[in-house]
């Protein structure tokens, strides 16, 4: 059963509170996966999620070392960061990352791992980002965004872990 909520986001600021508050339904175990254009917020959200799960290190992309890991400060789970951008072979090539041995005690957020890395686990969250332009969305000026930090941000929760999950609360 898949559970889901579409969110309106006009700031980056936005983008990373929306993280901090995915944080606080994640538990050890849980694989986010990030789907979105380049410049689309990824990364922006993740740094969201390590300061809601509080863990050590500053969130960057981890577009060149493919994975880094976040140790937490307190007692929460610590979180992987994958970029898999550059991962060609799909599950193979990330299970030589070790990402199934990390994903019982962790939180994997993996940009960029559509199509790649759903094997690692029956139930994840599906965070689609879009970039709304043109007729997408009429940006009034009560919203007072910049069109071009305006995102249509579609979360969805797949297989029975997010099925209690009230992923509503999150538009909220």
């Amino acid at each position: 059963m898949d559970v889901g909520t579409r969110i309106t986001i006009t700031s980056p600021d936005q983008m990373r509170d929306l993280g901090r508050s995915l944080a606080k339904l994640l538990r050890p175990g849980d694989l986010v996966l990030l789907t979105g254009e380049l410049g689309a917020g990824k990364t922006t959200l993740t740094r969201g999620l390590g300061e809601g799960l509080g863990v050590r290190g500053a969130v960057t992309s981890p577009t060149f070392v493919i994975a880094r890991v976040h140790p937490s400060l307190g007692d929460g789970p610590p979180l992987v960061h994958v970029d898999a951008y550059r991962l060609n072979g799909g599950l193979d090539e990330m299970e030589d990352l070790d990402l199934d041995v990390s994903l019982p005690d962790s939180v994997v957020a993996v940009e960029w791992g559509e199509g790649k890395v759903e094997g690692l686990a029956e139930d994840r969250l599906h965070v689609v980002i879009q970039r709304t332009v043109g007729s997408d969305m009429a940006v009034t000026d009560t919203m007072a965004a910049d069109v071009d930090d305006v995102r249509d941000v579609m979360v969805t929760g797949v297989g029975t872990r997010w099925a209690g999950e009230d992923l509503a609360s999150l538009a909220g």
